[in-house]
Parts: structure tokens; sequence; C-alpha cells
């Protein structure tokens, strides 16, 4: 091609949009006659709503509804199972039930705000409870196999049982992570109208398809009478896969007042109105020949779930195809709590799994006096160990030598609290990185608007990953276009449908389609078709090579901290991820995405945690002051670094997802750099003060 876009670092299309804001987010919709509803949300973690007084609420200046389960019209009931969990009906004040602690229990709409905010303050509710579960472990022993026909709950190869007594080095410990929230920039919110019979949502969402059918089904209207779009999203990390109350409310309000009506959660609303990542207590146990060669691999888990929405976050998967070991164990069990809904969570499984996985083969390493690194080497699979089929590609190994020379692992003192700079004892560590690769159903569509402009059409949504720059490359360089020349629609659901951002799968199952469109429409430009208004459509699907080959995306991360040796503060000092991902489509976006996994993990090993109540089931760090999160002093370098190859068994592109795997390993790569700094093996994410410090003073 003429025009070589794919892979250049080119500045976002969307970037001047974004800093002079005018790009629009759902929140910042505006329309004529719009009121404002604000959420009511139960105070108590189970029973049922024994009486709610509206009366003085409703009296209240410029309030114009007043929207409970006495009131709420009629919608379709919630499905437990579907094949697209995203798409259910998602019905809203359908009854008096309180499953959760922040349910929603009413919704009240007026002219303004500040007088819905007002009136909400004012209704009042009586409960009777119920008796809740919230503690994980102490619910442990009710631990079940989900039942998912995708991905097997429990994994055996060989006798795990009987290699792991023989091995005569042997690992068996517990590590446990916390609940987690995606704390996410932009806050759920949503604008709806109506005209004709037809609602309009503007909505915060990853997967418009998906809300386009679950609106749809929940208000039990035909598809065609639903537009949905998202245009802009603020970060999502899977927090807006599902659609929520304020979606479906703003649509029940909006028709019953004849206006646009728009929905904003708060943040502290979102804790407990939208979903979170589950807490988990993982059981890692190792068993190796005197060599470090691995005879047995074990790997399960008991993680939350909601009572009200089964969720199986697969915290044991990527242990399935990391190391070679004849003998295997892993399995996913969940325990149903009174909490609100677990859902994805940026890199569903492969983020908590690896935090331990990946702390245990570090342990593991020191009891047989092995650098870290050679073990991961002794143990490199040859196929896929449980799946006994070929790679498509692996490039583990080069990930970690490489990292290692550029960091200078050699200089680590294996030695914990050997290395020391004033009162910082300072340590390094290192970890594997692993994400499953995946292509999706996809559609695209390109249009010439005229000899020398074409337009990009899918109803793909940019959370904020680059997807308009990504789209905008693919078909600039396929149609031979200069990249000003290409305009790129997003998130309308009246276009082609996607699979939306989430999973890592979004960039390459949707560029492929588009790449596909525009080699059709260049064909028909080659054959002399006039240009103007020529369209052409575009699809991919899955095929074949995703069952004869296994498809990851991989990485090493390599951490350096200073633990201080009287307080045992804990501060990163620098890291650095090397990945190979296949072929990258914007070095420059690829890189932020990357980073921001890296910068991911340290938030999940020091930082962190979302605090359960146990009387009422409700987090308690519930805003941005308490639930922590890494700022910019807490990550002073970071460096990432990506491999050259492409993968063309993933898809026609050669690339694969990588929004998720800057996170993978990332957390126990700092835990390990924690551990080599001072001694403190911390099983129990995240690594704060309290968990260092009695390790600290025995060890100093």
């Amino acid at each position: 091609m003429a025009n070589n876009h794919i892979g250049q670092p080119i500045d976002r299309i969307d970037g001047r949009a974004k800093v002079t804001g005018r790009a629009l987010y759902a929140g910042d919709a505006q329309a004529t006659r719009m009121a404002h509803g604000v959420l009511v949300t139960a105070t108590i973690g189970k029973g049922h709503i024994a009486h709610i007084e509206v009366d003085e609420a409703r009296a209240m200046p410029d309030v114009l509804l007043i929207m409970t389960h006495e009131n709420a019209p009629p919608q379709a009931p919630f499905q437990a199972k579907a094949e697209d969990r995203h798409a259910r009906p998602k019905p809203q004040l359908a009854d008096d039930r309180v499953q959760h602690f922040g349910e929603p229990v009413a919704l009240v709409v007026a002219e303004t705000l500040e007088a819905a905010r007002a009136a909400a303050s004012a209704v009042r509710i009586t409960y009777t409870t119920e008796p809740g579960s919230f503690d994980l472990n102490a619910a442990r022993a009710s631990a079940y196999e989900p039942k998912d026909d995708q991905r097997p709950a429990t994994s055996r190869v060989g006798n795990f049982e009987l290699a792991f007594s023989q091995a005569p080095i042997r690992l068996d410990a517990t590590y446990t992570t916390p609940y987690q929230n995606h704390a996410m920039m932009e806050p759920h919110a949503s604008v709806a109208s109506w005209d004709d019979g037809t609602v309009t949502v503007r909505a915060a969402l990853q997967l418009v398809e998906s809300a386009h059918k679950s609106i749809a089904s929940t208000l039990q209207l035909p598809l065609e009478n639903v537009k949905v779009i998202s245009e802009f999203v603020g970060g999502g990390f899977g927090g807006k896969l599902p659609v929520y109350a304020d979606t479906i409310l703003a649509a029940m309000a909006s028709r019953e007042l004849k206006r646009p009506v728009k929905v904003v959660l708060t943040r502290q609303q979102m804790f407990h109105v939208t979903t979170h990542r589950c807490a988990s207590i993982q059981r890692i146990r190792l068993g190796a020949q005197r060599d470090g060669r691995l005879t047995a691999i074990g790997h399960e888990s008991i993680a939350q779930s909601a009572r009200a929405d089964e969720f199986a976050e697969p915290v044991v998967n990527s242990t399935r195809a990391l190391y070679a070991a004849e003998h295997r164990l892993t399995g996913n069990r969940i325990v149903a709590l009174d909490l609100p809904i677990a859902d994805a969570m940026r890199a569903p499984g492969e983020a908590i799994g690896l935090m331990s996985i990946e702390q245990g083969m570090d342990e593991l390493a020191e009891r047989l006096n092995l650098d870290p690194i050679e073990l991961r080497l002794r143990n490199e699979p040859k196929q896929d160990p449980e799946k006994r089929v070929p790679f498509s590609t692996r490039n583990l190994v080069a990930c970690m030598k490489e990292g290692a020379q550029r960091f200078g692992w050699n200089r680590r003192n294996p030695r914990p609290g050997g290395s020391r700079q004033g009162s910082w004892l300072v340590g390094m560590g290192m970890a594997a990185a692993i994400r499953g690769n995946f292509l999706r159903p996809a559609q695209a569509r390109v249009r010439m608007l005229d000899a020398t402009h074409a337009r990009v059409e899918m109803d793909m949504t940019d959370i904020g990953t680059g997807t308009y720059t990504i789209m905008a490359q693919i078909a600039a360089e396929l149609l031979d276009l200069p990249i000003e020349n290409v305009a790129v629609r997003l998130g309308h659901s009246d276009d082609p449908d996607t699979p939306g951002s989430g999973g890592s799968f979004g960039a390459s199952s949707c560029g492929a389609a588009l790449r596909d469109a525009c080699l059709k429409l260049k064909a028909r430009l080659d054959s002399g078709e006039p240009a103007a208004g020529l369209v052409a459509d575009g699809e991919v699907k899955p095929g074949d090579t995703y069952k004869k080959y296994s498809q990851y995306a991989y990485g090493a991360h390599f951490a350096e901290v200073g633990v201080e040796e009287t307080s045992g503060e804990v501060r990163l000092r620098r890291m650095l991820g090397v990945f190979a991902a296949g072929r990258i489509l914007n070095a420059k976006t690829a890189r932020s995405q990357l980073m921001g996994g890296m910068l991911w993990g340290v938030g999940s090993a020091l930082h962190e945690e979302s605090v359960i109540d146990p009387r009422f089931g409700s987090f308690v760090t519930h805003d941005l002051v308490h639930y922590h999160v890494p700022s910019h002093a807490d990550a002073p370098s970071v460096e990432v670094v990506m491999l050259d190859e492409s993968d063309p068994l993933a898809n026609d592109l050669g690339s694969k997802g990588i929004g998720e795997l800057g996170i993978c390993g990332a957390a126990a790569a700092v835990a390990n750099a924690v551990y080599n700094a001072c001694g403190a093996r911390v099983r129990d994410y995240p690594i704060t003060v309290d968990k260092v410090l009695p390790v600290l003073q025995r060890y100093t």
C-alpha cells in the first residue's frame, strides 16, 4: 500500500475533540424540556419493602414523578441464563424484594437535578429485613461448581494428588484477593427520549448491540423501536458491559412524562448499583523435581457470586496453559452471597489468578534455589499442556529474556533485604503475563462520500482505547487514502453489529470485519464503479483455528520497589513490561493500553480494596477518597516494550488483544519485589503497611 498507516503511532483523531470539550459523553447530553432523575437505593442488605412513603417528596417543588415498585410499568422478567448475559431483560422496581444493599428502590424525577436530589432524600421507606450472607470466607463451605458450557469448572490431567504427594519440593499456599471496583472516570449516565413510539437512549455503554437488545427486551419493544447511542465512553473496564438502572428507569420515566429524562449515578451509587470484581480465595499447589521441573500444578479458586445473578470469574483458566506439568488440577468454584452483582472487570480471571500462581512460582523458585526466570524457562511447554494442540504463537520466553536484559535483572540480589539505599530496602520481582486471545463475530460498513473521502460505520464503541483512530488507520491504508480523509462513526445501534469493547476482542474483531469491507469496496472501485455513494459491508466470524491452535498473548513484568525500613511503606520505583501481542495496530495507543494495565496491576498489589461491612453487605469504601487507586506519584517510571510479531492464525490482521494483557501478572511482579526487598511474603492482597510492618520488624 502507498499509505502505511497500520501500526504507526498516529495521534488519536478524536483527541482534539476530547481535550477541547467538544466530545460529548452520555451525561453531557442536553434536550429541550429535559427532566432529571435521581435514584433512591436500599439501606438494608436483604429483605422486603414494607412501606414506602412518597407524599412529602411528591409535594416538594418541581417534582414530576416518583416511580416505585407500586407504580412502575410492566417489564419483561429477569432471565438467569441467556446466550448473551448482557442482552437479558433488566427489570427495575419490579417488586418489593431487596436483594442487596444499594439496590434501586425508587426514582425521583424533577425539573432540576437539585430538586430531584432533595425530593429523593425525602422518600421514607420501611423495610422488613432477612438474614443475609455477606462473608466469603465464612460461607466457603457452600461453594459449588458453576454451570458454564463454554469453560469446564474443573480440569484434571493425570493424577495430581499422587504426583504432588511424591514431589520432593512442594508448595501449598493460599492467596486471597479482595473485591475491586472499576472506578472509571465517567459515571454511568443515560438520557432517554421518545418519539412516536420509539425510544432513543444515549448512555455510557461498552456493548451497543447487547444494550440494544436488553433495553428492547426489558421494555417489551421491537428492536426497531429502540435506538442506542454511545459515541464516547469515559472508561469502562467491564463496568459498562451491562445495562443498569439508570438506562431502564430513564426510558420508563421519559415515556411516562412524554419528555426527555436524564439519570446519572453518583460515584457512591456506582459501587452498589453497578458491578464489581469478586473476591477470591485461591489455593496454589506446586510439586517439582529438584531440578525445577514441575510435575504437578494445582490451582483451585473460591470466588463470590451474587445470589441474584450467578457469575463465575474464570480465576484459574490462565494456569491451564501457562506452564508444563504432566499432572494438573484446576477448578473454579463460587459462593452465592447477598451482595451486589459481580461481573467482568479488566482481564477477568487472569488479573487475579496470576496474582496467585505467579507469586507461587516465585516462592517455589526460592525453595529450589533457582532464579525465578530460570524456573519458568525450565517449564516452558512445547504445546498447550491441557488442550494438546500447538500454540499459534508463543513468545513468552522472548519477553522474559528481553525484559531481564533491559531491566538489569542480573543485578538483583536474591537474598531478601540484601539491597539498601538509605532507609529504603530495595527489591526486584518479575512475573509472566498471559491473556487469552479471542475473535468474535463482527460486521462493518465503509461508505465512499466522494472520490477521495470515506466513512466507516459500525456500532463498536471507543472506551478510551483509541478505536476511532485504529479503524481510521485500517480504512485509510486499505483504501489508499490520507487518514484525515476517513471519518469514523461509532456507537450507533443503527449501524452494523459488533461485539463491542470488552474482552480485548474489540479491535481485532472489528478491525478484521472492516478489512473485509474495505477489500470489497476497493475491488469495486478498481473495477471502475463510480466512487461517490459506493457502500460495502464486511464481516468476520471465528473459524476452526481456535480449536486447532491455542491462542494467547504474552508478556513479562519486572518491578523494583522500595520498602521503608521503619514505616513499612512500599513505593514502586520503576517498572518494565515486555509484550508479544501480534501485530500492533497503533504503537501509541497500544503503549497507553499496556501501561494502563500495568498501573492497574500496581493498584491491585498495593492499593485497591473494596471493604464489606459484614452487618449490611455494603461497600464502606464507596468513593474515590477511600477506594484508593494509583496516582501519578505512585508510578514514577513505567516502560513498555512491544516485540515485533504477527499471528496470522488469530485473524486476517495478525493482531491480538492488548487492553487487558498489561494487567495480567503485574500485581504479582510487585508482590515478588516486595518480598525480595524485605522478606514480607504477603499472600493477602493488597500489600498494605499493616501486613508488611510485623514481618519487617522481625526481619530487620
